[in-house]
């Protein structure tokens, strides 16, 4: 149901072929906004296009590519005069201790978590700014705060990809434009199925998978599509999403899903506790500092 009340928003989200970029988008479709979504397979969107034939359409679209990116986001401002939302959700998880990461895995997986996500920055922030404003939405994860072994190329790219959006945030504030760092928790995507990437593994680190993972064997086994999943439904987080939006105070960055906060607080209890016991360093509080 919409509200008649509400202006309309088009939005450009990458990544929208499944997962959480799909929810987004539906979501948005549901409430009675447009949306120009990136797959990078032709009809990756058919559901979303069939349901929703005047307000959807697909745009195929590496985000690694950045003339590429350039060129489909001024054709997405063309389809329906412009956006005011941007999502930059393209992305993929990758699974390997520091060691074994190959120099092509790296920069592939950089290139995609990361850079993807500065080249769609840098070429919607003009037609935000001739807009008069809008969103440019990050989709971080709690581990941008903290780090988990086997998983340091992945927490690099996410950890990158804050940094450089808070300091956009200052940088296009006087331009209108609003910038959130979504950081979620879990959500039943196929995050950690089929979109895995792995680092071939090194029998050196086989006990610390075990105990990470319950198994050494990577990539690890299938998961089983009739066990019971304990991650949250994507739409929730979609859900939590609008709502940040179509708040009046939004802070940088929110925690979206039941998880989030627990995990933000163990990572920031973690960072504290990296510095020692014998630093001259204080951890600032809200209620004075405190060590």
């Amino acid at each position: 149901m919409t509200d008649s009340s509400r202006t309309s928003r088009t939005w450009f989200i990458t990544g929208v072929g499944r997962g959480l970029g799909r929810e987004f988008a539906r979501a948005a479709l549901e409430q009675g906004d447009r949306v120009v979504g990136t797959v990078r397979h032709a009809g990756a969107m058919s559901n979303l296009l069939a349901d929703y034939p005047h307000s959807a359409r697909e745009v195929l679209l590496d985000v690694r590519d950045a003339a590429a990116v350039t060129v489909a986001v001024d054709h997405a401002a063309k389809i329906f005069g412009g956006f005011d939302v941007v999502v930059n959700n393209a992305g993929a998880g990758f699974v390997g201790a520091i060691e074994e990461v190959n120099e092509q895995q790296a920069r592939d997986h950089l290139d995609l978590n990361l850079f993807g996500a500065i080249w769609v920055s840098q070429a919607a922030i003009p037609h935000l700014r001739e807009r008069g404003g809008g969103d440019i939405v990050q989709i971080s994860t709690v581990g941008a705060i903290g780090s988990m072994p086997t998983f340091g190329l992945y927490n690099a790219g996410k950890w990158g990809l804050e940094g450089f959006s808070e300091a956009l945030s200052t940088e296009v504030a006087q331009f209108g434009i609003h910038v959130t760092i979504a950081q979620l928790g879990g959500f039943a995507t196929d995050w950690a199925g089929p979109s895995m990437q792995f680092a071939a593994p090194k029998s050196e680190y086989d006990e610390l998978r075990t105990a990470l993972f319950g198994t050494a064997e990577m990539p690890w086994p299938a998961v089983d599509p009739d066990a019971s999943v304990t991650d949250a439904d994507p739409a929730l987080a979609a859900e939590r999403l609008l709502a940040h939006l179509t708040g009046p105070d939004r802070p940088l960055r929110v925690l979206i899903g039941d998880d989030a906060p627990g995990h933000a607080a163990l990572a920031y209890e973690a960072r504290r506790d990296s510095y020692g016991k014998d630093s001259d360093f204080s951890w600032p509080s809200g209620r004075g500092t405190t060590r």
